[in-house]
């Protein structure tokens, strides 16, 4: 017999550890964009071809590099601490 109740728990569980998953290395990257060389006035070193403003760039870094790293590393190690917990689970759950 189906545990229907059980298998609802373990979907929703399973659906909210894969969006937080992606949701914290998409704010990692954001963090490591902050690394980004910038020119003089805050513009980036890189230009588009034709010469024009990218789309979406903003004048300069939103954060610093440092503050950058550490809201990157803090992401990525709560992203780890995911993965382990439910390796965890899966390996020594009797």
């Amino acid at each position: 017999m189906i545990n229907w109740g059980a298998l609802g728990v373990v979907t929703i569980v399973s659906l909210a550890a894969g969006v937080a998953i992606v949701v914290l290395v998409a704010l990692a990257l954001v963090g490591l964009s902050a690394r980004e060389a910038v020119g003089t006035a805050g513009e980036p070193v890189a230009e588009s071809f034709d010469g024009t403003e990218p789309v979406g760039r903003a004048s300069g870094p939103a954060m610093s590099p440092a503050a950058g790293t550490a809201l990157a590393v803090l992401c990525l190690l709560a992203v780890a601490a995911i993965v382990v917990y439910g390796l965890s689970l899966v390996v020594f759950h009797h």
